[in-house]
């Protein structure tokens, strides 16, 4: 095993990361060490990369430098003297949300929301690193078949897919509008598609996301930033007057919460994944949520471990294709051209995968000339 390995380091407070040669990780009797067959860039990555308010304020300076990542493929190379479930040669990915076991969130089956929650790349060394270390308890084996590039992208498509099936799982037959055209929203209108919902609207702003959408599986795309449409009427022509059954907030602005409570129908389900800029934030409490009888669900995470057992068979099984919403295929050492094409506006990406290994690259490319 090497004793330096190559990441992208947050080393100081503001923009940017460095590409640097940093100490093997030593792993704690709980933990796997994983070589990193594949990382995906996330807009919290983004947010640490520019180093925002939030950044600012969730890491500081004192913490720095610190690994940058947070989902991942990889193959288990080392495992610590408590590891019992997972074994050297497994290929993982990882849960970010690290639990403590010990809340009454844990203990009562609510790990994703654990009371005193660590993310992995936030509040310790992330994945966009040749190599990293995780518990064992937030290790998931993947099936075989789903390549690198997907399998690493489980954690953001598992967001999709816990705000497409709610607690209930009920939404084939129904009807749903999907706010917003970021990677999680277009994810979210395959699993919608793949899981029988009936009418799919898409609300976003970009041409080329929004086209992404439709290869997806939108039944319908409107757009934010357009007038000539009323978006909420349109959808309520097409559900016979009723609303959607179910609507999800992936954008958090406030111009989505105004339209995707309107969109609702009475006691219909409304999903609240996007963060908004500015909390607290406005909404129509009497007419959005009571009179309408609404139920409202906070999406933060994924179910541990439900919803990763449900993204593993959509992928294995073929079900779902997520291939249109892998855009942008690039080597680990140019992360930097990665953040770029994930802040450039309008957007032109999607989801940005990066390598740690050019033969892994190689392959995922070929692979992705096939489709």
């Amino acid at each position: 095993m090497p004793e330096k390995m190559n990441a992208v380091v947050k080393t100081k407070p503001e923009s940017g990361a460095e590409w640097l040669q940093m100490d093997m990780p030593r792993i704690q009797p709980d933990q796997v060490l994983v070589k990193v067959k594949a990382t995906s860039i996330c807009g919290t990555d983004v947010h640490i990369y520019k180093w925002d308010q939030w950044s600012q304020g969730r890491i500081g300076e004192k913490r720095l430098p610190q690994i940058l990542g947070h989902e991942v493929a990889g193959e288990v190379v080392e495992a610590g003297d408590q590891v019992t479930r997972v074994k050297v040669g497994d290929y993982i990915s990882a849960e970010t949300h690290i639990p403590c076991g010990r809340c009454i969130q844990c203990l009562t089956g609510q790990q994703h929301i654990c009371a005193n929650l660590s993310i992995l790349g936030v509040d310790c060394h992330g994945a966009f690193a040749e190599y990293f270390a995780v518990p064992e308890s937030v290790c998931w084996i993947n099936d075989k078949s789903i390549p690198p590039e997907f399998a690493t992208v489980q954690e953001p498509l598992g967001n999709a897919t816990y705000a497409v099936l709610g607690e209930d799982n009920d939404v084939a037959g129904k009807t749903m509008a999907i706010i917003g055209d970021g990677p999680i929203a277009l994810f979210a209108v395959g699993v919608a598609r793949a899981c029988g919902v009936t009418g799919i609207f898409l609300v976003g702003k970009y041409d080329f996301n929004m086209d992404i959408g439709k290869r997806m599986g939108a039944d319908h795309l409107l757009y934010a930033n357009r007038d000539d449409v009323d978006r909420i009427q349109f959808i309520q022509d097409r559900t016979y007057g009723y609303g959607a059954d179910i609507v999800l907030d992936m954008a958090g602005s406030p111009q989505a919460l105004e339209e995707g409570f309107a969109m609702l129908r009475k006691g219909g389900r409304f999903t609240a994944f996007g963060v908004a800029s500015v909390s607290p934030t406005a909404i129509d409490y009497n007419n959005g949520i009571v009179f309408k009888g609404a139920q409202v669900h906070g999406i933060n995470g994924r179910k541990m471990f439900d919803t990763w057992f449900r993204v593993r068979n959509l992928l294995a099984s073929g079900r779902l294709d997520i291939a249109p919403v892998v855009t942008h295929l690039f080597p680990l050492e140019e992360y930097a051209r990665g953040f770029e094409v994930m802040m450039e506006r309008p957007r032109a990406s999607a989801k940005v995968v990066l390598f740690p290994d050019t033969d892994e690259l190689a392959k995922a490319k070929a692979r992705s000339e096939t489709k």
